[in-house]
């Protein structure tokens, strides 16, 4: 995620946690995606600024920001979180809180099917070289066909969840 909850100014210099990242540019798209392994090979999606994937090193959703709104894995469902803000009127103090929803059988499975259509139409342009790479961390480093190949990974699982963040309920 960004430092501050506004727009990224450049993803591929503040993901440093991404020991390895590539910055693509889609034509399709208006604004560049950034993808990248973390040390012990957890994937990221950045497709712009919105939506983000974060996946554990075995391909299995851990949170997901979409829409303006964090997800987190419960193991079987997802939380859905929001942002809610109040002010103390008498020392102009914000309080963030958030507030939780877990997504029922119904709403996960629309979740699912709008991520994976998502990351089939990713495959899909990387396959057929529909895109220009821009930037790279290390510059030596191409890991496209990993990425292709753990892209198919979680498309042919289904998206599945990771495990629940311990001591998150």
């Amino acid at each position: 995620m960004a430092l501050e909850e506004s727009d990224r100014e450049d993803l591929m210099r503040e993901a440093t946690a991404l020991k390895e990242r590539m910055e693509i540019q889609f034509p399709s798209e208006s604004e560049p995606f950034v993808f990248g392994y973390r040390k012990q090979g957890e994937l990221s999606c950045f497709l712009g600024q919105d939506p983000v994937y974060h996946f554990d090193p075995d391909l299995q959703l851990k949170r997901a920001f979409i829409d303006g709104l964090l997800y987190r894995t419960q193991g079987t469902t997802l939380a859905q979180l929001t942002r809610v803000r109040t002010t103390n009127p008498e020392t102009d103090r914000i309080r963030t809180e958030l507030q939780r929803h877990d997504l029922t059988t119904e709403e996960l499975e629309t979740f699912r099917q709008t991520v994976l259509q998502r990351l089939i139409n990713l495959k899909e342009q990387i396959q057929s070289g529909s895109y220009t790479v821009l930037r790279r961390v290390p510059e030596d480093v191409n890991f496209l066909p990993r990425l292709t190949d753990d892209l198919g990974k979680v498309i042919d699982q289904g998206l599945p969840l990771g495990d629940r963040f311990k001591g998150k309920r």
